[in-house]
């Protein structure tokens, strides 16, 4: 039985306890936040028990005893409580993201990699069946070289709290999922991007509800990024809405449920080409899915002795850096190239 505790029990923690109580011989042995009466309110939501109530990650961490610690607090305070588990020999598993900065999370590597134990990020998007298809898709040259991506998101959520008191809020605290989704399903790495970031003026947020970025990838791939926090109506799913195109023809994603292609054929008149409908994969046996629950499953069988999971820290830094190279890019006003 691994002895596993979170700290940070705002609204998130729920999904995390409740994709935790279905895992097999884990145990949750405390909760803690700066609030105590939160973290006392999650344990008896979640009936745990006579567990650990702490308000930091140090007393929890003496009196819990644990193996694992699930890292749901805000990005302020993510290097203190990553690097204290650590420390402690505790596997970790974080939100994102992973790090305020790049050199917290090189330094966060390098911890883990000292420790020998896993840091790993929760980018619970790349384990949605649309992600997984598309990147499926792509592999099986069903709209043949990639050569753009192309994705909006808009949404206006009211989320209260931190959030809206956050600079770079989108690029920092959303963007990401929609940057790695990216880089997965392309199977490419960023090299450069050049972003524009503004914040409307009916904007509920601090600073930074929208953002428009152009990423430079290999092999000559542009993704090109349009989001905003603060665009009501018609909004697009939390997934974003995806264009992919390729040498033979173009991929179309909703966000939802619709995944569509398309191939060029014949030219019919000199001018335009046929086309014809491009199948879309089904998802393979191998592929993850379970969005929280499918990275928590992996992060824990890694733990146990299973395969690396692909959201660990040295890998998740390449979709961070999409974030600060954006970030600087918008600061700066010119072209970042994008280095780890």
């Amino acid at each position: 039985m691994q002895r596993a505790v979170l700290i940070g029990c705002g609204a998130m923690s729920r999904a995390w306890l409740a994709a935790a109580k279905t895992i097999d011989n884990l145990q949750i042995v405390g909760l803690a936040d700066i609030n105590p009466d939160a973290a006392r309110a999650r344990a008896a939501e979640f009936e745990l028990g006579d567990i650990v109530i702490a308000t930091n990650i140090e007393d929890l961490i003496a009196e819990a005893k644990p193996d694992v610690v699930f890292d749901v607090v805000i990005p302020g305070a993510r290097h203190h409580i990553v690097s204290t588990a650590l420390a402690a020999g505790c596997h970790v598993l974080s939100e994102k993201p992973m790090a305020e900065t790049l050199d917290q999370a090189r330094d966060l590597i390098a911890r883990a990699r000292a420790a020998g134990k896993l840091h790993v990020v929760v980018q619970n998007r790349r384990y949605l069946e649309g992600v997984r298809r598309i990147r499926n898709a792509i592999e099986a040259g069903a709209i043949g070289d990639v050569t753009s991506i192309h994705c909006d998101f808009f949404l206006a959520p009211h989320f209260g709290g931190f959030r809206e008191t956050m600079d770079h809020v989108l690029l920092l605290d959303m963007a990401i999922h929609t940057f790695d989704a990216a880089r997965f399903m392309s199977a490419n790495v960023p090299e450069a991007v050049y972003c524009r970031e503004w914040n409307p003026k009916n904007s509920w947020y601090k600073q930074g509800s929208s953002a428009a970025a152009i990423f430079e990838f290999g092999d000559g791939v542009i993704f090109n990024y349009r989001g905003s926090w603060c665009a009501d109506g018609l909004m697009t799913s939390w997934e974003s809405a995806w264009r992919i195109v390729g040498t033979r023809g173009t991929l179309v994603w909703d966000g939802h449920q619709d995944i569509r292609a398309e191939v060029a054929g014949q030219a019919i008149d000199g001018l335009f080409s046929e086309v014809a409908a491009s199948e879309i994969p089904p998802l393979a046996e191998s592929d993850r899915t379970g969005g929280h629950l499918g990275v928590m499953q992996d992060f824990i069988a890694a733990t146990r002795g299973g395969p690396e999971p692909e959201t660990v820290g040295h890998q998740n830094i390449n979709s961070l850096a999409m974030v600060f190279g954006a970030i600087e890019s918008a600061e700066t006003g010119r072209r970042v190239e994008i280095t780890i």
